[in-house]
């Protein structure tokens, strides 16, 4: 922890040792030989005579992390005095102003942000009564105030001397992330351990970011898997960044070091409005024309629909330089997720990776990206997917654990978004995956196409095999002859041309086009309604 917050002004941590007051001897001891009651006055030049220095004073790490996430000079504190009640345990003793977690708001980029940052120097970081009051006003105030709201999470969990004040606490702040839900851009940093329920409110949050190797998030620890499970594990194995960014996608993002993970939630912030009734942020001058013509694309992608590229250079290529800032990098890799500009418009992507699996959308890549559409459109961010799809994974597997619910859940998300919905397919989309990819089926407002894209229930060499089993049994050259199927096959039905004449693609266009045309259609779409029926809630598939 020490070596990651040397880099962040102002947080030097003297040792617990340096602080400890050391009583000045009494007569008797510092001269036993003396009268009682004489004063004893060490020499002028014995040490104990000279004045002692200023001792230097513990600076807080919890207000160091907001000071360098928030514009110089802009924070202000909230509720700095506050103290605990609880008298259990010897807690009376322990009277710390702040009671563990410093709490306030200030400016990012000139726009107010409210923040809360943990200090696990204070108890531990430990939730009590007095720290969940704290951080549930300071919910109140961001909701009330249509404020996005940052919490900077290093807590040993919950703070046992207090009981059930402190499971009431949590249960407070969870309602309110629910509350907020939607509502406000909610961002949670984990800067060191966050275990047992304390997991729950950042996994409520829009957005979460850990550190590697210094971040941790578990139900319950490595001592209570062993007892219960007799399962050896570390922390690092059980809960640490690696895991959460890469396994579970609990986390969206990974970080090298603190001061990374705190400018990457300024950046992140400048994607996002302030609230879902405000537009996004446009800056002042985009500084890459929207018709520019990146001649690249058809370099980038390979004619030969089985041989792979990455996607991420199509994106790169098509929206405003350098403004693609991707989401869950090492998890689901097969599909890719981010904010982008596109215009100097904020808008979210989702493209398949052929690099990854061949693109093939399955169970985690369904979740990633259901989950960042429903984030994007609760966010007014328009919706552009690039499309090089060729189904659904097939295996016992994946139908065992749920392909069904979890693709689904993808499918609802493009259904249940009113914001603008913009595709492209690049190469090929078949089968189902072709109609959850924003299809015009499942009301995408601008469905584009390159000249070489395939669009079909499935590919040519599936398609024949299945048509014309029997006809290549019977031939004597069944290879030539199921080649020649296959070209016809490819010009009748995998053409674009056929999807354009039943008008579910809008427009076929050079890949030199997709940037002019995509900002153009962007453009037009703006200011798209789109009313739904009234209802308590959906029932999106679990």
């Amino acid at each position: 922890m020490h070596a990651v917050l040397s880099k962040l002004p102002g947080t030097e941590i003297t040792s617990p040792r340096a602080s400890l007051a050391i009583p000045a001897p009494t007569t008797a001891q510092a001269n036993p030989n003396a009268r009682p009651g004489a004063e004893h006055k060490p020499a002028a030049n014995h040490p104990a005579a000279q004045p002692k220095p200023p001792q230097k004073k513990r600076r807080s790490v919890a207000r160091a992390r907001l000071r360098a996430l928030f514009d110089p000079g802009s924070f202000q504190e909230i509720g700095a005095e506050i103290l605990h009640r609880s008298t259990d345990f010897g807690l009376e003793k322990r009277q710390m102003p702040g009671d563990g977690v410093v709490t306030g708001f200030g400016q990012i980029a000139g726009r107010t942000v409210y923040a809360y940052s943990q200090d696990r120097t204070i108890l531990g970081g430990s939730l009590g009564e007095a720290h969940a009051k704290k951080i549930t006003h300071l919910q109140d105030l961001a909701l009330r105030t249509q404020s996005p709201l940052v919490g900077i999470n290093d807590s040993g969990g919950a703070r046992i001397q207090e009981g059930i004040d402190s499971l009431g606490g949590y249960g407070e702040i969870f309602r309110r992330n629910v509350q907020a839900s939607g509502v406000i851009p909610q961002i949670s940093l984990i800067l060191g351990p966050c275990a047992g329920g304390a997991v729950y409110s950042p996994a409520l949050t829009d957005f979460v970011g850990m550190v590697d190797r210094r971040s941790y998030m578990f139900l319950t620890g490595p001592k209570v898997v062993k007892t219960v499970t007799f399962e050896d594990v570390t922390v690092e194995r059980l809960g640490g960044a690696a895991v959460h960014s890469g396994q579970t996608g609990v986390s969206h993002f990974l970080f090298a070091d603190e001061m990374e993970a705190i400018q990457n939630v300024r950046r992140l912030l400048s994607y996002l409005p302030q609230n879902c009734h405000e537009p996004p942020p446009v800056p002042r001058n985009p500084g890459d024309p929207v018709d520019r013509m990146p001649a690249a694309l058809e370099r980038i992608v390979p004619a030969q629909a089985r041989q792979p590229y990455d996607v991420r250079e199509v994106v790169a290529e098509v929206v405003d330089r350098d403004s693609f800032l991707e989401v869950h990098q090492n998890w689901a890799r097969n599909i890719v997720v981010g904010l982008a500009r596109l215009g100097g418009h904020s808008v979210g992507i989702i493209a398949n990776q052929p690099a990854h699996l061949a693109g093939v959308l399955d169970i985690d890549a369904s979740r990633k990206a259901a989950r960042f559409i429903r984030t994007c459109n609760a966010f007014r961010l328009p919706l552009v997917s690039f499309v090089d799809v060729p189904g659904f994974l097939p295996g016992t597997d994946q139908e065992h654990h749920g392909v069904i619910d979890h693709g689904a859940k993808l499918l609802y998300a493009y259904c249940e978004a009113t914001v603008p919905k913009l595709s492209v397919i690049l190469r090929k989309a078949y089968g189902g995956a072709y109609i959850v990819m924003s299809s015009r089926h499942v009301g995408g407002d601008c469905n584009l196409s390159w000249p070489t894209a395939e669009i079909a229930v499935m590919g040519a060499q599936g398609a024949v095999e299945i048509l014309f089993s029997r006809q290549l049994a019977k031939e004597p050259d069944p290879a030539a002859c199921a080649e020649k199927l296959k070209k016809d096959y490819e010009e009748r039905f995998l053409s674009p041309q056929r999807a354009v004449e039943r008008g579910f693609i809008d427009e076929v266009i050079a890949p030199c086009e997709t940037r002019r045309t995509l900002c153009r259609y962007l453009h037009a779409l703006k200011n798209k309604e789109e009313s739904r029926q009234p209802r308590r809630n959906g029932n999106i598939p679990t």
